[in-house]
């Protein structure tokens, strides 16, 4: 198996940053007090792996883009040495992944988000099937786990031969970082990954919105906003769903940050999540969200400044979720899927949670880790 990591993958998500494509945001992020967490999760994919296959013999990259992790989760290694200097970049990514496709080996395993599926595809093309442990800040695309523990253990059934059967070629999707900074979603299909699949522990492609569900989402924003308490802080995350709250209160919003109210007034935009933690503090407090369509996950994916510690401080009864009845049916296996990176968190999540699908209407949907 190929292992690759993005050391950087990820960091921009608690600071609000969208993503962590280019230098500069990666310093910036930095800056904002973020800190890698692309190592932890791909150590939980590879602990998964090694645990269903002890055996595994992994191909990796020096350092910090793969060695580093491999060997703390008990494996031995062999290594490439790319040579590189300073800090790991997308040419590092692509040179990996071609470097490993012409080795022959039988799965790329990387760390990481949109832009490094993008540059792994780019590299390898269809030679040689990929599959991710999500890490960063963009995974719309097919190809990721939906945690990183799913992604060690359907690489284990693929490598094993109990997969073998079941590749399906997998959407590989991006966001462009800078429109969407600028409040414009601009997503574009690079291209189809041949990627394991297993119903269960595989994500979907984002999917968009259907024809005829605008006039109900708008009804049940209006019904949300009527209902905001005075006094009470509420965070909006991400999207058009949430964004139509903002609308019905006539108050500014960012497309795909995560804003603050408080009295129906716009108290913070575009907010990372030691800005939300500072608001939040000694304060009532409910977070409002919406089901990310194909995928069905609540938290973890775009929506990373509402972390764990954030999550914690408000409490599970405080969270409000809507959704479309047509994006619940279409749930992968049924249910809601979140990612937090704090397994007490995500434990307390699980379980059902009511979610508005119209007007005066609520369903109990399942939620899992």
């Amino acid at each position: 198996m190929g292992f690759i990591v993005n050391p950087v993958a990820g960091m921009g998500g608690s600071v609000g940053l969208k993503g962590t494509d280019g230098e500069a945001i990666v310093h910036e992020a930095m800056r904002r007090g973020a800190r890698p967490t692309a190592g932890e999760r791909a150590t939980k994919a590879i602990v998964r792996l090694k645990a269903s296959l002890p055996q595994v013999n992994v191909l990796t990259v020096a350092g910090p883009m793969g060695e580093q992790v491999a060997r703390e989760a008990g494996t031995e290694p062999r290594v490439l040495d790319l040579s590189h200097t300073g800090s790991p970049t997308s040419a590092d990514t692509r040179m990996a992944a071609k470097s490993m496709a012409d080795r022959g080996v039988d799965l790329i395993l990387f760390a990481g988000g949109d832009g490094t599926a993008r540059d792994i595809l780019g590299a390898s093309g269809r030679q040689v099937p990929m599959l991710g442990v999500p890490a960063g800040v963009k995974m719309h695309s097919a190809v990721f786990g939906t945690t990183p523990a799913s992604a060690g253990h359907v690489a284990a059934l693929f490598l094993s031969g109990s997969l073998r059967a079941q590749l399906r070629d997998a959407e590989i999707m991006d966001l462009d970082e800078d429109a969407v900074r600028t409040g414009t979603v601009s997503a574009q299909l690079y291209g189809y990954a041949r990627s394991p699949f297993e119903r269960r522990l595989v994500q979907n492609a984002k999917a968009g919105s259907v024809p005829g569900e605008n006039e109900t989402l708008d009804a049940v924003a209006r019904q949300v906003a009527e209902g905001m308490r005075d006094g009470r802080i509420y965070i909006l995350g991400p999207g058009t769903t949430t964004r139509r709250v903002a609308g019905a209160l006539g108050i500014p919003s960012t497309l795909l940050g995560v804003d603050a109210v408080l009295d129906r007034k716009a108290i913070g935009l575009d907010l990372n999540e030691q800005e939300l933690l500072r608001i939040i503090e000694g304060r009532r407090a409910e977070i409002l969200v919406s089901v990310l369509g194909g995928q069905g996950s609540l938290f973890g994916r775009g929506n990373q400044q509402i972390s764990a510690a954030v999550i914690r401080r408000v409490g599970r009864d405080n969270i409000t979720v809507i959704s479309t009845v047509e994006k619940l049916i279409a749930l992968p296996a049924g249910a809601l899927q979140v990612d937090t990176g704090d397994p007490e968190v995500d434990a307390m999540l699980t379980g059902h949670i009511p979610v508005i699908t119209g007007p005066h209407r609520t369903v109990l949907v399942k939620v899992r880790a």
